[in-house]
């Protein structure tokens, strides 16, 4: 049986410094699923403000779900570590902790530059919402991309992943346009 290869050198990089293979690949997963998460939570959050694109400031309102969501992340990963650890996280686990949840902002990035055009008046509203949209559903992908290039899979399997991802992204897209249609 042949040995799977970490996809990050634990000694060579200093975030992962002092972990195991096993923990870099779980670490790297918890970045991942971060990700999805958040991206998820702006594309729902962005579809909705495009119902009412001129209503309110669609930036703000974006800003906040996701540092919400990057903050709710945050405390689940303390209270979960404390319920199964009955400690509070080390120095070391905070940082990794804290490394989760903000390594997600680097999806949802440009969107929040377009909707903030919107919202400044560069562009209309609604272009800048819409462009949230193409950005992030492309995040998605990429994200899909990044977890699956380097994995021993058959090509097909790894296509099925990428393109389960994206459809959902566009299911997303399909069922906030029905209800507010």
């Amino acid at each position: 049986m042949r040995r799977r290869r970490a996809l990050v050198d634990p000694a060579t990089s200093p975030e992962f410094a002092g972990m195991a293979p096993g923990e870099v690949d779980d670490h790297r997963a918890d970045r991942l699923k971060e990700r999805v998460y958040v991206t998820f939570t702006a594309l729902a959050v962005v579809l909705a403000l495009r119902t009412h694109p001129d209503e309110g400031a669609p930036a703000r309102t974006l800003a906040i779900t996701v540092l919400g969501t990057l903050l709710a992340a945050f405390v689940a990963d303390v209270v979960a570590h404390v319920a199964v650890h009955a400690v509070l996280p080390d120095r070391r686990e905070l940082r990794l902790m804290v490394g989760v949840s903000t390594s997600a902002l680097a999806g949802v990035a440009a969107p929040l530059v377009f909707v903030g055009l919107g919202s400044a008046g560069v562009w209309e509203p609604s272009t800048g919402l819409t462009a949230a949209v193409v950005a992030l559903v492309a995040a998605l992908a990429a994200i899909g991309w990044f977890a699956v290039r380097r994995v021993r899979l058959p090509r097909w399997h790894k296509l099925l992943v990428l393109l389960a991802e994206v459809v959902l992204g566009v299911v997303v897209v399909g069922v906030e346009l029905l209800a507010h249609g």
